[in-house]
């Protein structure tokens, strides 16, 4: 799905729909009621110029619209059927917990992939590979500054012991990998180490936040990340949703996103993978 919404709609771009109404245009500012309008007017204008959308969970449930995030998803559904839609909610539980989790994310909102904590273990990610044709972005190398706490410390004093985000993505692209639904998160704030993980993991598809609001090289980001067999999937969120706080926010968020694309593109050009 992933593959093929990339090829028609020639895009690398994931668009982050992370809602906050007190940004929102002046005829919808901080009016909570508003966000499935405020989000569906982004999805409508941008829905041909993307490889998936990333709903943020926590911008939903912050403002008890979990009700507005299903209607949307309904929408995307909808409009863009072809566009898979990856929910956001970096879970990381196990057990029954992690059962309930995985019906929230396939059953109650209809993902197509989830984003998730892999640092309890397998058995917290399990339940979710149950879901046939379902995915899972395992958290590797974030894009936040405190990433550096756990992610990129070594596992054992033995020298030339793997860093723990080297160790994360061995383990998706290998024996956790059962079913071919597992990915990557990798923040495009490190291009080293994007190419070191698809190093490491050179089929699996790489969701990749960081490009846009967050400073992260959109080109450095594709050229690291992008291989013929290993697709990305580049997230901007705020640099889009924000692009203009007038009535005409969705005209100025398509324009942001074809300018996004049309960068992304041209460093896969350049990289000899278009």
């Amino acid at each position: 799905m992933l593959r093929d919404a990339g090829a028609k709609n020639q895009s690398m771009l994931c668009v982050g729909l992370d809602p906050e109404p007190s940004r929102f245009p002046a005829d919808l500012k901080g009016n909570a009621n508003k966000i499935y309008d405020f989000c569906a007017r982004i999805v409508d204008t941008t829905a041909d110029l993307v490889n998936a959308f990333k709903p943020q969970i926590a911008y939903f449930a912050a403002h008890r619209a979990e009700s507005q995030l299903e209607r949307l998803m309904e929408h995307i559904r909808r409009v863009a059927p072809h566009v898979p839609i990856i929910l956001d909610a970096k879970r990381g539980d196990i057990g029954s917990t992690a059962e309930q989790y995985a019906i929230e994310a396939f059953e109650r909102y209809g993902a197509d992939a989830v984003t998730l904590s892999p640092f309890m273990g397998f058995d917290s990610v399990a339940p979710y590979l149950k879901y046939q044709g379902k995915g899972a972005f395992l958290l590797c190398r974030t894009s936040n500054p405190g990433g550096d706490d756990l992610q990129n410390q070594r596992l054992s004093s033995v020298e030339g012991s793997p860093l723990l985000y080297e160790h994360v993505a061995r383990l998706a692209q290998g024996p956790w990998n059962l079913n071919g639904q597992l990915g990557l998160v990798v923040g495009a704030t490190y291009p080293a180490e994007i190419d070191r993980v698809r190093a490491l993991a050179p089929t699996l598809p790489l969701l990749i936040p960081g490009v846009g609001a967050q400073g992260g090289d959109a080109i450095a980001t594709v050229k690291a990340g992008l291989r013929a067999n290993g697709p990305i999937i580049v997230n901007s969120s705020r640099a889009i949703l924000y692009a203009a706080s007038d009535a005409q926010f969705a005209d100025a968020a398509r324009r942001e996103a074809l300018k996004t694309r049309e960068v992304l593109q041209q460093a896969a050009a350049q990289a000899g993978i278009a």
